[in-house]
This record gives C-alpha cells, structure tokens and sequence, in this order.
C-alpha cells in the first residue's frame, strides 16, 4: 500500500510508541513524544495540526505544526520509524504541514534539533530548513542573594536593550516562546509588557542596562518544579555575574528546584556564563527556518 498523510488518532497511540522506541540508541534518554501524544491529539484545532504517515495501516511517521504567532509557525516532534528512514516520509510530513501552516496564515516555519541528532538535521535540511541560529541552556541554582547591581521589573528598559544587543543579534530575535514550550518565537515589546505583569522581566544595571532576562513559566520536569527564562543576554563578566544572580534569587522566591535559562551559543555568552555560574549544558541546540511559506506551499502545490 503507498504511504498516506492523515490526521493523528489516539489508536495511533502504540504505533507512536514503537516508532520513538529507538530513536537515539546511542543517547540515555527517552522520547518525549508517547507522554504528550494523547494530548496533542486532543488539542488538534484551528492553532496546531498533527499528522501521521500511514503504511498498510500503521503510522510510521509523525510530525506536529503548531502557531505561535499570527506569522510563525513551530514544527516539531518530526519521528520517521528507522526501519522507513529514506523515503521521503519526513519530507512528505513537512509539505503537508506547510500547507496547513500557510492556509493558517504563518509566512515563516522554524524547528529545533538537538546539535548531536544526525539524522534530524539531516531530515531538517531535506524538508527544505535551512539553519537560522543556535542556543544552550544555562542552568543556574535558585538561591536567595542580593545580586551586585540593580534590579528592575522594567519592560520598556528590557526591551530596549534586547534590541540594541549583540545576543538579539545571534539569535536572530528569537527566545523561548511563552505558551509553548520547546518552541521559540519573535521576542517583542509586547510579549515583555504580558511577562512583567504575568511572570517578571529582569534588568539589571538601572536606566543604563547591562543585561536583561524574562520568566516565562514554572513547570514541573521529572518530578521537579523548573523556571524557565526565555533569554538572557548581558554585556560583560561582571553583567553576567549580576544577572544570573538576579535569576537565581528571582527562582528561590518562587520555591523551584531548578531553573533554565536560553543563551545565545557564542564563544562569548557560553564562556561568560560558565564563569558567572550558569551551569551550562554540554552541548547547544540548533534552530531550523523556512522562510516564505506561502510562496512554497503554492510551488508545492503547482508540482
């Protein structure tokens, strides 16, 4: 039987299972995709899309789209079953999302892969990605200290120095989205007025800032509660001792474990990190881009 493109169904559930059983065989870790596949499913609606590849009545392929914007769109959970990996099936996913995607009105499709995940870049740059910018996570503890500068719930500040930095720059203007997690997204004025009030935003150094960072959610990760920030960029050593201060104090009032904090992954900002004790991760995650959705869904469609 050919291969057909279909919505998810919850009896896909153990197909999904089997086909995220062995995706990183070399990793110890498992695949997020068979605890949040129930519920993407039943999410399904005008705001994310979920589709399978199907063969002989099994799903062997999955892939998610998902509008955080009212112009980007986040593709994620791409999983090809290893023993159907070149066919084409990733490919297939990816053009029916973009059609969706486009028909929901997002110019611009970004996805991110683990930086170790061979056969999803390669997957990534077959669909048609090509690489926008990279990030790592820094880790800091949550403890209470006063920070060495000071700190204000600002979002006009923050935002303009966001815009003048070099990190803005090397991210490409993006930071963890603020609904969705894994994804990221344009970070505007507007997103930082919402997280002053819902979260807090962080800047430090007064009317002449230095750094700035913004809280978008706590969750639960592994049985532990986790802050997460959606970016932290900073100007020196002692910006970045002070800033980090600032988010571990910030954590510890919230009473989580652990925190995350997205960095941009250059030479400077991981190494500034390090040495203002971040925590960071070993290795850096990459992020995908096609620009011009509309435009390739009509091409698409024309061939």
């Amino acid at each position: 039987m050919s291969p057909t493109v279909r919505t998810a169904r919850h009896d896909d559930y153990e197909d999904v299972v089997d086909l995220t059983s062995d995706v990183w065989p070399d990793r110890v870790m498992a695949d997020y995709i068979p605890d949040v596949f129930r519920d993407w499913v039943e999410a399904d609606g005008p705001d994310r899309k979920t589709l399978v590849v199907d063969v002989d009545g099994h799903a062997v392929g999955l892939c998610q789209a998902v509008m955080l914007t009212d112009t980007e769109a986040w593709f994620q959970g791409m999983r090809v079953d290893p023993d159907h990996r070149g066919r084409g099936f990733g490919s297939l996913l990816t053009e029916r999302l973009i059609d969706w995607a486009a028909d929901a009105g997002a110019s611009v499709g970004r996805n991110m892969v683990f930086s170790w995940n061979e056969a999803g870049l390669g997957q990534s740059l077959a669909a048609g990605f090509e690489a926008a910018t990279s990030f790592r996570w820094a880790q800091p503890e949550p403890r209470a200290e006063t920070p060495d500068a000071s700190v204000k719930n600002d979002p006009a500040t923050a935002s303009r120095y966001w815009q003048e930095s070099e990190g803005r720059e090397a991210l490409a203007g993006l930071a963890l989205d603020s609904d969705e997690s894994w994804a990221l997204s344009t970070l505007t004025r507007e997103t930082l007025d919402r997280l002053a009030t819902d979260q807090t935003v962080l800047t430090v150094g007064g009317d002449e800032p230095r750094g700035m960072a913004c809280r978008v959610r706590t969750t639960e990760s592994d049985g532990d509660l986790l802050a997460e920030y959606a970016v932290g960029v900073w100007d020196d050593v002692a910006a970045a001792q002070a800033l980090f201060s600032a988010i571990a104090a910030d954590a510890a009032t919230l009473g989580v474990d652990s925190t995350r904090v997205l960095i941009p992954e250059t030479p400077r900002h991981v190494a500034q990190a390090a040495y203002a004790g971040g925590n960071i991760d070993d290795c850096p995650d990459f992020v995908f881009e096609i620009d011009g959705l509309e435009e390739l869904s009509e091409a698409i469609t024309r061939t």
